[in-house]
């Protein structure tokens, strides 16, 4: 016997079908960052209230990679879902990383903007999506 309104069970139902929309997207962000030459640092780092998505090396460059993923372009890019809150979070976030760590590296930010539906798989990989410290 189930305790669960139809309503509540079908927003249960879409929650779970959107967290696995955005695992899909990270596996395929992490996909292709390591197919252009990245190296996978971290991943789901957490600090206070920050996750970042991952943290990814090239070189000198420390990526800070932000994955958003949608099925639909309907109601905007996927990057455009990128607050001013989260990106203060990931600053602080990553600003312990790299001090814990003693990283001596160039920090950027990026997104990964994936878009996946019936029409197919779109993937936009935006360096220096915004500007931080």
């Amino acid at each position: 016997m189930s305790f669960l309104t139809p309503c509540f069970s079908r927003d249960l139902k879409r929650m779970a079908q959107h967290n696995e929309l955005g695992k899909w997207g990270e596996e395929l962000a992490v996909a292709h960052l390591l197919a252009t030459g990245y190296e996978i640092v971290a991943r789901n780092f957490m600090y206070q209230k920050a996750e970042v998505d991952i943290i990814a090396r090239k070189d000198n460059i420390l990526a800070v990679v932000e994955v958003k993923t949608r099925s639909t372009p309907d109601f905007g890019d996927p990057q455009d879902f990128v607050k001013k809150k989260q990106i203060n979070q990931l600053v602080k976030a990553i600003d312990y990383f790299v001090n814990e760590h003693q990283l001596d590296v160039e920090v950027r930010f990026d997104i990964v903007a994936i878009i996946k539906n019936k029409a197919g798989t779109r993937l936009e990989h935006i360096e220096d999506a915004f500007l931080h410290f």
